[in-house]
């Protein structure tokens, strides 16, 4: 599927789609900027975007490969690829995995997950299938028990782990707790979620040589977004776009005007040029992110637009709780962080479910508790001020094994934020 022009994809749509001819009713005949056409209002997308009677794609569903979004968010929704669009898709992030460091004769791991039209099994393999390097795949997947694994990895001498940091932190602990390090593995391949601090320093543990980069920025809804930025090693987040397939926009969150300076957050928003079945123009991805340099160059993943909770009068996103943590824990104990919110006696509270290896001194325990507790505190002031206002309970901290972590059972993907509270 070649790359298109970004009025030719503009015309396509709203000749093809009833979803974006409806749109794009008001616009004038050629549009050739992509600020001339309106972002993508996501509620009305998917409402458009159903399994029967569907308005926004361009053609009848004759032809294609289908694949369940949502991740660990959302109700799950379908996004549909010609043959030629997955070609396409997969071929451009298989080159962005040697930016990544894939080598000529790696031997990777796909520890991903498959089935239940999930896509990222099958979008690894295929990826490596496509990408300019010879390799070897080996389809595991990340369904499979952790001693059968971890058999599979020695057995071949993997020297890629492709998985999320969820999964490979599962390996991980399973490694120390055993007290066994896997020294052969020379990268560790993640996708899907954020690697944190606490993480890293687990995954070390396990495989002392093995380097974690991101393997790449897509999603199955938004398609290609942004691949490795060589030499960033110590910055993951750091992503530039998939040129010339997409267009890559950063917009101020109260205006919606694209921001063009370096430093500025804002929300993505993406264009694929080479997506014709199902159009994706200005679509928002779902993440916060800053240029790095000048508009169009690299950007920095500052996390989840929705990835935050509201407790009480309180709002706060899951990056500042994982801040606060790191910043407290200076003797490296936590390895998992997930914020929970529950509803008792009438008022809201929030608990950080904070995982650590076993056998940890309590007293160091209790003593980080209290820390991680002051530290979040002074970052947002509002939730002790609404403590003391009796309007939300006390911030709590509860201890548990990495394994007790909730994890979406479809994707593997670690839940940042659980919300127990009664919803009647």
């Amino acid at each position: 599927m070649p790359v298109q022009q970004f009025s030719d994809l503009v015309r396509f749509a709203r000749d093809r789609s009833p979803f974006y001819a409806g749109l794009y009713a008001d616009l004038p005949p050629h549009v050739s900027r992509v600020t001339d056409v309106p972002v993508v209002d996501q509620d009305a997308f998917w409402a458009a975007n159903t399994v029967n009677d569907n308005r926004v794609l361009t053609a009848p569903l004759g032809e294609a490969v289908v694949f369940k979004t949502g991740g660990t968010t959302g109700t799950p929704r379908f996004s549909c690829y010609t043959r030629e669009e997955w070609r396409e898709f997969v071929t451009a992030f298989g080159s962005g995995m040697v930016d990544a460091g894939l080598r000529p004769g790696h031997r990777v791991a796909d520890l991903f997950y498959a089935g239940e039209l999930y896509a990222s099994f099958l979008f690894i393999l295929d990826s490596l299938a496509h990408a300019p390097v010879a390799n070897v795949r080996l389809p595991i997947g990340g369904a499979a028990p952790v001693d059968s694994t971890l058999t599979t990895i020695e057995d071949f001498g993997a020297d890629v782990l492709a998985g999320t940091p969820t999964t490979l932190c599962r390996i991980a602990e399973h490694l120390v707790c055993a007290g066994r390090e896997l020294p052969g593995v020379e990268f560790l391949f993640f996708g899907g979620e954020a690697l944190f601090e606490d993480q890293r320093r687990l995954l070390a543990a396990a495989f002392p040589r093995a380097t974690p980069r991101s393997l790449g920025y897509a999603s199955v809804d938004g398609g290609l977004l942004g691949r490795p930025v060589p030499g960033t090693d110590e910055d993951s987040r750091t992503h530039r776009p998939f040129a010339p397939h997409t267009l890559v926009e950063i917009l101020d969150e109260t205006t919606g005007e694209p921001i063009r300076e370096p430093g500025r957050p804002g929300r993505v928003v993406v264009t694929q040029l080479y997506r014709r079945l199902m159009p994706v123009i200005r679509y928002p991805a779902g993440d916060r992110a800053e240029w790095t340099g000048a508009e169009g160059g690299a950007f920095r993943i500052l996390g989840r637009a929705e990835e935050g909770v509201r407790v009480g009068p309180v709002s706060l996103y899951a990056q500042d709780v994982m801040n606060a943590v790191a910043e407290a824990d200076v003797h490296g104990l936590v390895t998992g962080t997930q914020l929970v919110v529950r509803r008792w006696e009438g008022r809201d509270g929030l608990v950080l479910r904070l995982a650590t290896a076993p056998g940890q001194d309590p007293a160091d325990l209790e003593a980080l508790a209290k820390a991680v507790v002051t530290g979040l505190d002074a970052a947002r002031p509002l939730y002790p001020d609404s403590v003391g206002a009796g309007f939300v309970h006390p911030l709590r901290v509860e201890w548990a094994g990495h394994r007790d972590l909730v994890v979406n059972p479809r994707t593997g993907k670690l839940v940042r934020v659980l919300d127990e509270r009664p919803t009647s």
